[in-house]
């Protein structure tokens, strides 16, 4: 669907408006593991009246860890740092190193891009420094919060490219029960070492945490995992290029900001570098195709993982015995 990264991208881009309405009525890990929870119970409602099967074994563990990263960890990484102090501008440049170090991780691993596809990310990462160049201080840096976004960089990496190679196929709204109940595991002792858990419950506070859970996270979460499954990981990952550009016109919008000429020029240069990572690569040699199975790694492609007779695939290509392969992937109908 030509029309999920768009909708991606515009959903993804008002979490920083999110954060700016939330910040002055609820600490970071507070109000994020009131977003898990909310997600957990939302999520949960959807699959049992669907009936969506459940992930079993070794994939409850797959899933829980890609969580962690994609979800506990840049989360309250970005908050935290943004709630210590650290500039929005600074916080945006660190975690908008993902698609570069994604690729970087994947050649070392055997994906490799094109030469268009690597000039496309450093082409959408010079656009980012242009859009928050303006913003960009040195107030508010320090190693703690230099570290915070870090950490939230490496997670997210480190999340995405594991769930792309061990379980790229599962139902997304089970699935999800199981991210952000770990999530809620990993976040909960944190936040009752260094939080008070103060809430006041004021409209902004409701309307932000509403958003969060029903289209930051049921929407854009759900679209990101779509696209993983049908993507390169560092492809995918390039359309976080274009999150700071939207949040600028957000920003000019909602909150009356102003919006400089570089940021313009900025938002130019990272559609442009995002338009050329995105490109299509060569095909594979006839035989090879896409599924939720193993990756070629000398080509970066997926190749296609045949099932014995009798038996079909697991999201993770094991062949399995009596399944359908719509229940095996855990797609949602």
């Amino acid at each position: 669907m030509r029309a999920t990264p768009v909708l991606f991208v515009l959903i993804w881009a008002t979490g920083f408006v999110v954060a700016k309405y939330a910040a002055p009525y609820a600490e970071p890990l507070s109000f994020l593991l009131l977003r898990y929870a909310g997600v957990v119970v939302l999520m949960l409602v959807l699959a049992l009246l669907a009936g969506a099967r459940w992930p079993r074994g070794r994939a409850v563990l797959h899933i829980a860890v890609a969580g962690i990263g994609i979800q506990a960890g840049y989360l309250g990484g970005v908050w935290t740092a943004v709630s210590a102090g650290m500039p929005a501008g600074v916080a945006a440049l660190v975690v908008n190193l993902q698609p570069v170090l994604t690729a970087a991780i994947g050649g070392l691993l055997g994906v490799r891009l094109g030469r268009v596809q690597v000039l496309g990310l450093l082409l959408g990462f010079a656009g980012v420094v242009l859009v928050v160049s303006s913003n960009l201080t040195t107030d508010g840096i320090t190693p703690v919060t230099l570290g915070l976004t870090t950490t939230a960089l490496l997670t997210i990496t480190a999340g995405t490219l594991y769930q792309k190679r061990f379980c790229p196929q599962f139902d997304l709204r089970t699935g999800q029960v199981v991210q952000f109940g770990a999530s809620i595991l990993v976040t909960l002792p944190f936040a009752l070492v260094f939080e008070s858990f103060r809430f006041d419950w004021t409209p902004q506070l409701v309307g932000a945490l509403a958003w969060s859970v029903l289209v930051l996270t049921g929407g854009g979460i759900s679209l990101l995992f779509l696209m993983l499954r049908r993507g390169a990981a560092a492809q995918v990952t390039s359309y976080f290029y274009l999150v700071p550009g939207i949040t600028a016109l957000l920003a000019l919008v909602m909150f009356g900001e102003t919006l400089g000429p570089f940021a313009v020029v900025g938002m130019v240069v990272a559609v442009l570098g995002v338009a050329l990572a995105t490109r299509a690569v060569a095909p594979d040699a006839p035989g090879t195709g896409s599924t939720a199975g193993a990756e070629d790694p000398r080509e970066g492609q997926q190749r296609t993982v045949r099932p014995v007779p009798g038996h079909d695939l697991h999201a993770d290509g094991r062949a399995v015995r009596g399944e359908s392969r719509r229940d095996a992937e855990g797609r949602m109908p």
